[in-house]
């Protein structure tokens, strides 16, 4: 609330909100005291001749629990944020509770980080307690995207299945942690049209033995060199330092359907892994990676 681009919203703020509590003192203490008890004032309105409407005083208790709660609206906009971009005289704010609460967590598990942040990370993946630790953390900040399991959804790697987009080797994960990933693979529509976009869909399904046109995909294969094996390489099985999926190993990082792969060609992708370097720090992403790397070693041994 400290950043308004005019000083008038700040007062926009301000000044109906404290209209909107002060006005009620003098209401109530007019009301107050002008009535007798068991008195009530007739409103005038009158039904069947005798029903009458009266305008019954508010019970004391009642009164009294309004009248608390706007003086302790009162004080609590005195101490708080809560005016615009008034503070509060006790300076507090959610960011600065929030840092202290960072600071305190720190101090009473970093050290239990910084342990582990010396262990390699394939050794740390055989520990238990590291493991467990590992793995509340990505609940926390992975499994949005990655799903409780680690099996991904459409546009996000399922981390359990050994393909790697930018390889699966301890520091690769470490790094795609720490430092986030950026792929981009360009539309083709324009370039191909219609029919060249078919063609390299074929031949991009002949790379993992799927059932395809023999004759649209000999045609696919000269786009598909010219265009796609640059990232992809030309026998399709892709290239880690780009991000470049492996198209022949069947497993589809946005469904491996004709349709989906159609569109895939035709209208591109884009997918963003977002840096935990800053929020998380490397001794938490180290444990992370160990339990990354886990679960893709679980199935080699199974």
């Amino acid at each position: 609330m400290a950043d308004f681009v005019s000083e008038f919203w700040n007062w926009f703020i301000i000044i109906p909100t404290l209209v909107g509590i002060l006005v009620w003192f003098p209401l109530i203490y007019m009301n107050k005291g002008s009535k007798t008890p068991g008195e009530a004032e007739k409103t005038g309105h009158i039904w069947d001749d005798d029903l009458e409407e009266y305008n019954n005083p508010l019970p004391g208790w009642w009164l009294n629990m309004f009248v608390i709660t706007l003086v302790f609206g009162l004080v609590y906009l005195i101490l708080y944020p809560g005016l615009g971009t008034f503070q509060g005289m006790l300076g507090w704010s959610s960011k600065g509770q929030y840092e202290e609460q960072v600071k305190a967590a720190d101090e009473t598990f970093g050290p239990i980080f910084d342990k582990y942040a010396a262990i390699d990370i394939k050794t740390l993946a055989q520990d238990a307690d590291a493991l467990n630790t590992g793995e509340r953390l990505f609940a926390n900040y992975c499994s949005v995207c990655h799903g409780s399991d680690a099996r991904g959804a459409k546009g996000y790697p399922n981390l359990r299945d050994g393909d790697w987009l930018y390889g699966g080797e301890p520091e690769q994960i470490k790094t795609s942690i720490l430092q986030g990933r950026k792929g981009v693979m360009p539309p083709w529509q324009d370039a191909l049209g219609d029919n060249g976009v078919l063609d390299v869909t074929e031949y991009t399904l002949s790379l993992s033995g799927r059932d395809h046109n023999a004759d649209a995909a000999a045609r696919g294969k000269v786009h598909f060199d010219t265009l796609c094996a640059a990232c992809h390489q030309p026998d399709g099985s892709g290239n880690h330092a780009l991000g470049a999926p492996n198209l022949t190993d069947r497993i589809w990082l946005y469904g491996g359907s004709k349709e989906s792969v159609m569109e895939s060609v035709a209208k591109g992708r884009a997918g963003d892994m977002p840096a935990h370097q800053e929020f998380l720090g490397e001794p938490r992403v180290h444990i992370l990676s160990a339990y990354v790397y886990s679960l893709s070693q679980e199935l080699e041994h199974e």
